[in-house]
């Protein structure tokens, strides 16, 4: 059987890419990486299929939805069955190490150079795999952070330990490796014990995740702090050779093609498609862009 279009680029090509890439690496000044959600894909963090189904499958049998994406909107009746759904969501997307060592590769890579990083990613996998804080900048926010709903003030709040007792409250066990287990002998609960929902410390009113999903979206001390070390970044690196590196965007949240475009750096960015695979053979990037 004979195909009448012609497929992609070679094995060979595609690696040809990658080695260019690799030199510039090599040869710039410093290195701005540009990350979205594909890149937490490639790293084994798929909010569809049969993960979503090993810790949402109650949920989705009793409401149909089927994605975790879908389910983080459903209006619950409660904030005990919202934050058991919640809880679930932030744990294995925030504290459990993704499964594949994407982000462990990209850090070999850059470690020895002068870098940044720049993501609307939320679940921390840069900072678990060794990137410096100090080089991160989470522009929408961090799984791991609770902030006051109204908000009536600015502050956030780390969620590790209720969390926990959350998924716990459902049934749920955390393994030596810090990997949620399902129950084994019944089904988990689907609410949480009302003492555990999550209150503003000030106001009282409930609790919701710093993310950036509307006009709520807390930008605490931390957040303007990491956008400062980034214009620093910028400035010291002014009239220099910076790769600017996007991994795993689409157009939804392009990361460095609109900051590139409005304080027009273009001109130091090395454009290049970089199609196939990506420093692991085995993993595919759903979008892989040199900007």
């Amino acid at each position: 059987m004979f195909l009448r279009k012609k497929i992609g680029k070679s094995t060979t090509d595609c690696w040809k890419e990658i080695e260019k890439l690799e030199k510039q690496i090599q040869q710039a000044d410093a290195i701005i990486i540009g990350a979205g959600a594909g890149l937490s894909t490639s790293a084994g963090f798929h909010y569809a299929g049969e993960r979503f189904k090993e810790y949402f499958g109650d949920f989705a049998n009793r409401y149909h939805f089927i994605d975790m994406y879908s389910g983080g909107f459903y209006p619950y009746e409660t904030l005990e069955e919202h934050w058991a759904y919640w809880s679930r969501y932030i744990y294995i997307n925030r504290y459990m190490d993704a499964p594949n060592p994407v982000y462990n590769n990209l850090y070999s890579r850059v470690k020895e150079k002068d870098y940044f990083v720049l993501t609307t990613n939320v679940d921390h996998c840069f900072q678990k795999a060794g990137f410096d804080k100090h080089r991160l900048f989470y522009t929408q926010g961090d799984y791991g952070l609770f902030q006051c709903s109204e908000p009536c003030h600015q502050n956030t709040y780390n969620n590790e330990a209720v969390i926990r007792k959350m998924v716990e409250a459902q049934g749920y066990r955390v393994d030596g490796n810090g990997r949620l287990v399902v129950p084994e002998s019944r089904q988990p609960e689907r609410k949480i014990p009302s003492e555990l929902v999550p209150h503003c410390p000030k106001c009282g009113k409930p609790m919701s995740m710093n993310l950036r999903a509307d006009g709520t979206f807390i930008q605490d001390e931390g957040w303007y702090a990491a956008s400062n070390r980034y214009y620093e970044f910028l400035k010291r690196h002014e009239n220099l050779f910076i790769l600017f590196l996007e991994l795993g965007v689409g157009e939804n949240t392009p990361v460095l093609r609109s900051l590139s475009t409005r304080r027009k750096l273009r001109k130091n960015m090395v454009k290049q498609q970089i199609q196939g695979y990506l420093f692991n053979k085995s993993t595919k990037y759903g979008e892989r862009r040199c900007a």
